[in-house]
């Protein structure tokens, strides 16, 4: 599949993000028992498939199909990998599945996407079982880099207050990087930032929002190339055991890690989403 900066990818996408993802997928696993799981937003179906376990059913949704069709040929049955893991294309605002018929929800770096995030949330909510339990995992606003993909960031407060319209019970983490992690954003974020400097006079931000992904996701792959391991981060070895919880979150945690129990009643909302959302890095 084609890097364009939305998904990550092994080998191409940073270690350090890489890391960023596995380690809340790790903080998933770590809370699952058994029943019906559902991953929206699962790209490939690299981390969809870790959450398969005994006296699981997981279901794994992607909004474009091609990304679903390649996900169950890998990890579906009969799949190159031997995975039990059903997938299917959907909106992840307009998912299909009975309301209460799914008890543990993951939405990992996918509400970053959508113009209307609460759009999202209220399907989660829809489809967890009263007893059932949701993950959210998203960039810390305050952390994170600039990506064409991310179109609605949150900081801790708004997170939890989003979830707080939609489920009774709601935890809210931080999923916090060490001295490693942080160096590596921060020689990222000032390699990103020089890069940004060549558009002198901010057209990306004047051309319509279409165009830029286009252009993005031609560059990407250049730059990575013109930068080498030494700085785009691909080989450094970064993994997620340099991530962990934590319950103290500052402007430089990198990521938020949210638990949703007890749905309240769904009021769904009209469903807008960006044509280029999805599961990203």
């Amino acid at each position: 599949m084609k890097l364009t900066g939305e998904r990550p990818m092994r080998d191409v996408t940073p270690d350090s993000l890489l890391a960023f993802h596995d380690a809340g997928y790790r903080e998933v696993v770590n809370r699952l028992g058994g029943g019906v799981v559902l991953d929206v937003g699962c790209g490939v179906g690299d981390e969809t498939a870790r959450l398969a376990g005994a006296g699981r059913t997981v279901i794994g949704a992607d909004y474009d199909p091609a990304t679903a069709v390649a996900a169950g040929a890998e990890w579906g049955p009969g799949g190159t990998r031997g995975g039990d893991v059903r997938f299917a294309a959907m909106d992840g605002a307009r998912l299909g599945f009975r309301d209460r018929s799914i008890d543990w929800v993951c939405s990992s770096h996918i509400i970053e996407h959508f113009v209307a995030p609460e759009a999202h949330v209220a399907e989660l909510a829809r489809v967890t079982r009263t007893g059932g339990t949701v993950f959210v995992i998203t960039p810390n606003a305050p952390a994170d880099f600039e990506n064409p993909f991310h179109v609605y960031l949150f900081e801790p407060k708004q997170l939890e207050s989003m979830l707080r319209l939609f489920f009774e019970d709601v935890e809210l983490f931080g999923l916090e990087g060490d001295d490693a992690i942080k160096a590596d954003f921060a020689q990222r974020r000032r390699s990103g930032e020089r890069i940004l400097r060549l558009d002198r006079f901010d057209l990306r931000k004047k051309i319509p929002r279409r165009a830029y992904v286009w252009s993005y996701t031609r560059a990407l792959p250049v730059v990575y190339r013109l930068l080498g391991s030494a700085v785009n981060g691909v080989g450094s070895g970064l993994d997620a055991s340099h991530f962990s919880v934590t319950d103290h979150i500052t402007d430089a945690t990198p990521g938020l890690f949210a638990i949703a129990r007890s749905p309240r009643p769904s009021v769904t909302p009209s469903p807008r989403r960006e044509p280029a959302g999805g599961a990203a890095e």
